[in-house]
């Protein structure tokens, strides 16, 4: 085991894949653990370079293993994926079997601490029940269409529509129908009092960090985005720049290139799905506003709307945006205003 010096754990639910090899890359060891004999194993090891998928309970097997001296490095689960698949086609032309831990040997992202993971999750709830509230509003709207009740778009019309549902002198609605509505008028308000509460929770957390504070004078970073951004991103020096930055949020464009020319079609979507709506989000809002009052303060932003549809304009923005949080990040520098605006 002294020779082993990089190790693929590839985790799960009782059973560990561990896939060991030395600094020629030759396989040294590759067992299957237990859950309870997995920081047994690992603490027999000299320190060596764990990769492990990016997937639910990864950064708990990060930090345990870090504290037994090992360097621990997580991958997307997309790229683990594309890489065992690759290596098991390379194994079945050979013949035998080959597991996952083969593949998280090439580790490429940096873990987060609790404090961001926590921030984290705090941002992954809050978006469940904002999408559970969605479907909440759309059946009530839905249910009482069926009787001929509507109410226009907005957070004002799902009110009257309660209103209609709790007065029982209305009798275009059936008793059976009216008890209905009414659970989902409770399941509604306990919904809308949890999202403030997170985002309260959230607001403190952004007021604690001196980096999200930085961030939220980016137009379109508000505290949400900038939170996001402080606890999605554990090392932003681990991106060469901030186009890799945008590469990996998923903001840049598909490249089909060839004979010296640049074809380039939408954009990728890959990376964090999370963010990418977060930036997007933010520069509707920044394309809202100047539609508005005006761009001449923007001139970059107004050639582009002159030649481009507003939401292409809206995704070349976010790309920008991005670039510019992860400078900011990545430099500990503070945002610095266009001269056009300062004017």
């Amino acid at each position: 085991m002294q020779s082993i010096s990089t190790v693929g754990l590839d985790i799960a639910k009782s059973v560990f894949q561990v896939h060991g090899v030395d600094a020629a890359g030759q396989v040294v060891v590759r067992p299957q653990l237990r859950r309870r004999y997995v920081l047994a194993f690992f603490q027999k090891l000299p320190p060596c370079l764990v990769g492990i998928e990016a997937c639910a309970s990864s950064h708990h097997w990060s930090r345990e293993l870090q504290g037994l001296g090992h360097t621990v490095r997580l991958m997307p689960s997309g790229l683990c994926e594309a890489l065992r698949q690759a290596a098991e086609e390379r194994q079945h032309r050979r013949g035998g079997d080959l597991r996952g831990g083969h593949a998280t040997q090439y580790a490429v992202r940096a873990d987060q601490d609790v404090e961001q993971q926590s921030c984290l999750m705090l941002h992954r709830a809050r978006h469940l029940l904002i999408r559970q509230q969605t479907v909440v509003i759309n059946s009530i709207r839905a249910y009482l269409s069926e009787f001929g009740i509507v109410a226009p778009v907005g957070r004002r019309g799902v009110e009257q529509l309660l209103e209609v549902a709790a007065d029982t002198a209305d009798h275009r609605l059936p008793e059976v129908a009216r008890t209905c509505l009414a659970a989902l008028g409770s399941q509604l308000r306990a919904l809308k009092a949890q999202i403030l509460e997170f985002d309260r929770r959230i607001i403190a957390w952004h007021r604690s960090s001196a980096t999200s504070k930085r961030l939220d004078a980016i137009p379109a970073v508000g505290p949400a985005l900038a939170t996001a951004l402080v606890a999605s991103i554990a090392d932003p020096k681990a991106f060469r720049s901030g186009r890799d930055f945008s590469a990996w949020v998923g903001l840049v464009p598909k490249q089909n290139s060839s004979g010296g020319k640049d074809k380039l079609g939408s954009i990728s979507k890959q990376g964090d799905r999370y963010l990418r709506s977060l930036f997007t989000s933010g520069a509707l809002a920044v394309i809202r506003y100047a539609k508005i009052h005006g761009t001449d303060h923007r001139p970059w932003l107004t050639r582009l709307l002159a030649r481009r549809p507003t939401k292409v304009a809206a995704i070349a923005l976010a790309n920008k945006l991005a670039r510019m949080a992860w400078a900011m990040m990545a430099r500990n520098e503070r945002y610095k205003q266009p001269a056009a605006l300062a004017a």
